[in-house]
């Protein structure tokens, strides 16, 4: 009886192993973050505790979004991927993709009358992680095609963001103002703002690697 109990609890754990592993593949991750591998004490404008209390998921379960704002090198698309990977082992669908390439996909739908389509497909995901945005400019077709992404998942699913330009400074990217604003007002209204800083710690690596091998 012991036996069966422990093979049947081996079982469930290896099917739940698995799903998880499914879910962290169809995510499309371009590459693997954890957070234990994240380095806070390289980045003291972070706070841990704010970090860990966001992989508990609750704000994926509250459809919640959460906006990771930071110069380059400081640690967001580490963010990004590592708790998007904790909401896909906790049992939530995620999709992760760079900002320009889901308006070039929008773009091509609305071409080709399969808009709603895929609108509806981004839409279902619980948790949608949407890097790089801010770092190039989007005519006002792409951003009203993005606008509508998040409508349609506002305060249904969660949308992740993580960008190195400030809310005002979205102006740059977002050239009409009011369509900005509303964008904005979507991604932070009821959600998380972590600044990361401006100080990159990729750069710090760098320059300690090539100081060691100086010195060495």
């Amino acid at each position: 009886m012991v036996r069966r109990s422990e093979r049947r609890r081996a079982r469930s754990s290896h099917s739940a192993s698995s799903s998880s592993e499914r879910r962290i593949k169809a995510a499309g991750f371009p590459r693997e973050k954890a957070l234990r591998t994240f380095e806070f004490d390289a980045n003291p404008a972070i706070d841990p505790a704010a970090i860990h209390t966001l992989a508990s998921c609750d704000w994926v379960r509250k459809g919640l979004p959460l906006c990771l704002i930071g110069d380059s090198g400081t640690g967001k698309s580490h963010l990004l991927i590592s708790l998007g990977t904790e909401a896909a082992m906790a049992g939530f669908r995620v999709k992760y993709v760079l900002a320009t390439k889901l308006v070039n996909e929008l773009v091509e739908a609305a071409d080709e009358k399969l808009l709603t389509k895929t609108i509806a497909r981004y839409g279902r995901v619980d948790l949608l992680c949407i890097d790089e945005l801010g770092y190039i400019e989007l005519d006002r077709r792409g951003a009203e095609l993005l606008f509508q992404v998040l409508t349609e998942r506002e305060e249904k699913n969660s949308v992740a963001i993580a960008s190195n330009e400030s809310f005002s400074s979205w102006t740059k990217t977002f050239t009409d103002p009011r369509l900005c604003a509303a964008i904005v007002d979507r991604l932070t209204f009821g959600g998380n703002i972590i600044e990361t800083g401006s100080d990159s710690y990729r750069l710090a690596h760098t320059k300690a690697r090539q100081q060691a091998t100086s010195a060495s």
